[in-house]
């Protein structure tokens, strides 16, 4: 009774740090540090815009999914992974509207909308 007592505690913990091991891997990938990335004042702050409120569900430097699509290499493709044409006029518009599950974003200032463009380019 006594060694199981002593190694509960210990089955726990090990327990704990898998559990904690598998929830890791099913975030977002690592993000390169800023001074890596050579980014202009505005594509910077359109970064910060991605990281609240797109980085959720879009991955931006790795082409794996996560809730949507991964944005990487959106502009280096013609369409959207919807099949709209790749341009900063229908990004702007899904942003703002949203499409199928991904929300609308009409609380975005007209500066961060330029922002986050601007950093989209980037990726």
């Amino acid at each position: 009774m006594a060694l199981k007592t002593r190694l509960l505690p210990g089955l726990f913990c090990a327990a704990f740090v898998a559990l904690l091991g598998m929830m890791a891997c099913e975030g977002p990938s690592p993000w390169p540090p800023e001074s890596e990335l050579h980014l202009t004042p505005q594509q910077a702050r359109g970064r910060l815009v991605y990281q609240a409120r797109c980085l959720a569900c879009h991955e931006a430097y790795s082409s794996s999914s996560h809730r949507g699509p991964s944005l990487q290499g959106l502009y280096k493709r013609p369409e959207m992974p919807s099949g709209t044409p790749a341009n900063d006029e229908r990004v702007r518009e899904v942003i703002t509207l949203g499409r199928a599950k991904m929300p609308a974003f009409r609380n975005l200032t007209p500066e961060q909308l330029d922002d986050l463009i601007a950093f989209l380019h980037t990726i």
